[in-house]
Order: structure tokens, then C-alpha cells, then sequence
């Protein structure tokens, strides 16, 4: 079954690049002026791929943003920056600067081409004033290890920013701007994907505050301000999300041999209750008290949280595998598997997690406790003492995560 759960991987994230999808978006557009490109985002550098060589000379210059290890190598008249992600740093910041220096001499007879995919809130970022990177860095470690989801913690970081919530489209002007998003946040919602950076911002003041006291987050010595709520000079297209990642689990499955169920494409709670959720399915399927009929397989689409209680290795896909694990116990012909479509899960080098009904006692025999290693957020380590992590490598896309239940 681990064989054929690879296959099925693979297949999800061949059919989810952005490549094909940017391309067909260029062919419908009508460029009237001197093309420009910036590219942000994990999927920053196939996106931009897609362009340079459907463009080829019409494009005069450009820039890449993305996430280290994330570049595939030159490409021509554009400039490639690698920063940190899910925490900006230093790189972030020059780069950043250098897009609105690039932007800033745009004029009327230009036409910029902003590419966007997840990951941009990190990798795109310049503070407005009075702020410091060290101030960025620390409102997002808070949030991060207080379990907020992306949408939460973009209406804040918007608000710190000179690039989020629209602002960046409006820094391009008189230029027009083509925008083509790959989109990793649940209903699609521009203005949370990569805080929005070209696209007016649809939460207020009021919403942050709201979110900053939930969290309890200390916030920098800045008095927040509304963001922008009229971007004029921007189109946008949304490409990819995580409805084509879960259609893409459905066809794979369905190739091999397995019924496809879509249970959600918007998962949204703790990855550890999630990975309960779905081992109690599989275990509801494999005793007959469900009405789904084996072989099958049930998938679910989102992006669950991790509140971070230890001092482990992990990720939010890692952990929820891990956590199904033991209510898979003893099941013959289950296996679930989680993982990230960008082919990082949380600050590893692994995509997510793969188990069975062997994992639970794999872990007990080699004297490990799997309780402890949640608790730890621990699940990298864990899974990896089992050869449960899946080890893509970056993909060069991302459109969320998916989650599967193969039942035989």
C-alpha cells in the first residue's frame, strides 16, 4: 500500500504545477505595453518559468522572490533572491526593497506581470516605518506558536507592512498590473493570499485588534492604520487551489483501483484532532460502520495548525499523521498519509507523513512513546524512526495540503 500511496503522490503533485495553468492565463490576456515580471512565493520560480518562455523577448526584465532551496537555476532578464520562510529575515527585506525600487520606476506605457503563490506573506515583506525586521519576525513567531491560522495572521501582518493589503499594486502605479495567484489559503480569498499585495484589503482594523487580543500577541510600538480598500490598476486570475489538489487525489485514486471520496477541501482545526478525525473513519470503514465501500479513498483538502507546546522537529502534516497512527492500531489494509503540495511541511526537509496499521507498534518496539512525541511536537523524529516521513523535495508549487485514508 506504501507503494502505491507514492504513486498516488507523485501524481497529485504532477498534476498540480503551475506551469500549464500560468500559460493558459497569458494566452488570454492582452499585453499593451513593456512587460515586466515579479514573482513571489514558494511556487515563485516555475511560475516564472512558465512566463519567461511563453513571453520570451517581450519580456524586458524581472525579479523572483522565494523560499531558499526554492530556485531551479537562471533564467533570463531576471534577477532571483532566496529569503526566509515562514519567518522573514534579512534577504527578505532586500529583496522586498529591491521590488520597490523596481516597481517605483514603472511608468504608464508598462505593463507588470505579479506572480503570487504561498509563501509571499514570509518572503515579501518590507516594514513600514518605525518598524524593524525583528519586529516582524517576533509578531509572527507568536502567532505561529499559538496555533492562528494564515488568514488571522496576515489581517495583522498586513497592517505592518508597505507591501501587504494592496499597497504593493498601488507602489506600481501608473504600470498596470496582471496578477496570476496560486492560491494556498482555504475560499481562495486574495486578499489573505500572501497578505494581498496587489488586491484591497477586506478586513478592518477593527478585525485585527480582535485577533491581536484572542492571541494575546504583544505587538510592536506602532499605532496600526487601515489598510487600502481601492486597487485600480490591477487584474487578477486565480490559477490553482486546493479544490484542484483534492480533484487531482480523486483521479489518482480512482486510477488505482481505489473509490474516491472528497470529504473537504476546507480542513481548518488542530493537525492532531484532524489525524484522530480521519483514523476514526478508517477504522468506522474497516468495521462496516460506514456506508463507504472498500476498496476507497478519503480525502480531505485544508490546512490544519499546530499549537506548539514543545521543543520537537515538525510539521503540521507530519504531526497529523503521526497522531492518526494510533487509531489506525492493528488495522490491516489502512494507511493514511498528509502532506504539504509545496514539499516542505512546517521548518523541515520533509513534505509530510505516511502510516499504517504497523506504525503504532513500530514506535512501541523501538521503546518510543507516541503520546510523548505529540506532545513534544516531535512527529519528524518520530515518523522518520519508522521511515514514515514522505521526502519530496521542494515541487515547485503550492496549493495547500491534502490528506488521504486508503482503505482495502
Amino acid at each position: 500500500m506504501k507503494s502505491t500511496a507514492m504513486k498516488m503522490i507523485k501524481a497529485i503533485i504532477e498534476n498540480n504545477m503551475p506551469g500549464q495553468a500560468v500559460e493558459k492565463a497569458l494566452q488570454n490576456h492582452q499585453f499593451n505595453g513593456n512587460i515586466y515580471l515579479i514573482a513571489i512565493g514558494k511556487a515563485a520560480w516555475t511560475m516564472a518559468q512558465a512566463a519567461s518562455n511563453f513571453l520570451g523577448e517581450r519580456l524586458v526584465k524581472g525579479i523572483i522572490v522565494t523560499k531558499y532551496d526554492h530556485s531551479q537555476g537562471a533564467l533570463p532578464r531576471i534577477d532571483i533572491y532566496e529569503a526566509g520562510h515562514p519567518v522573514s529575515d534579512e534577504n527578505t527585506i532586500i529583496a522586498t526593497e529591491g521590488c520597490i525600487k523596481f516597481a517605483e520606476n514603472l511608468g504608464g506605457d508598462d505593463e507588470l506581470l505579479f506572480l503570487i503563490s504561498g509563501g509571499g506573506s514570509a518572503l515579501f515583506e518590507s516594514p513600514l516605518p518605525g518598524l524593524s525586521l525583528a519586529d516582524i519576525q517576533d509578531v509572527t513567531s507568536q502567532f505561529l506558536a499559538k496555533g492562528a491560522d494564515i488568514i488571522e495572521i496576515n489581517t495583522v501582518r498586513k497592517r505592518l507592512s508597505k507591501v501587504k493589503a494592496g499597497r504593493f499594486g498601488q507602489i506600481a502605479a501608473p504600470a498596470k498590473v496582471f496578477s496570476i495567484v496560486l492560491s494556498d489559503v482555504l475560499g481562495d480569498r486574495l486578499d489573505s493570499i500572501a497578505s494581498g499585495p496587489a488586491y484591497p484589503d477586506s478586513s478592518t482594523l477593527e478585525d485585527a485588534l480582535k485577533i491581536v487580543e484572542k492571541y494575546k500577541i504583544q505587538l510592536p510600538n506602532i499605532i496600526m492604520e487601515e489598510t487600502p480598500k481601492n486597487v485600480n490598476n490591477v487584474e487578477t486570475i486565480i490559477t490553482g487551489s486546493v479544490r484542484t489538489l483534492c480533484d487531482a487525489a480523486a483521479e489518482a485514486a480512482n486510477r488505482l483501483g481505489y473509490q474516491p471520496h472528497i470529504l473537504s477541501t476546507t480542513l481548518n482545526c488542530e493537525a492532531s484532532e484532524a489525524g484522530r478525525f480521519l483514523a476514526s473513519i478508517a477504522a468506522g470503514t474497516q468495521k462496516g460502520n460506514t456506508s463507504l465501500q472498500k476498496p476507497c479513498a478519503i480525502i480531505a483538502g485544508g490546512e490544519t495548525v499546530v499549537t506548539i507546546k514543545g521543543s520537537g522537529k515538525g510539521g503540521r502534516n507530519q504531526e497529523l499523521a503521526l497522531s492518526a497512527a494510533k487509531g489506525i492500531a492493528g488495522l490491516e489494509g489502512t494507511l493514511i498519509f498528509s502532506l504539504g503540495s509545496d514539499g516542505t511541511d512546517g521548518p523541515t526537509d520533509a513534505a509530510g507523513g505516511i502510516v499504517d496499521g504497523e506504525s503504532f507498534d513500530k514506535l512501541k518496539c523501538l521503546g518510543l512513546d507516541i503520546d510523548k512525541i505529540l506532545d513534544d511536537n516531535d512527529s519528524y523524529n518520530g515518523l522518520k524512526s519508522i521511515d514514515g516521513l514522505i521526502i519530496t523535495g521542494p515541487t515547485g508549487t503550492n496549493v495547500n495540503d491534502v490528506s488521504v485514508v486508503l482503505c482495502e
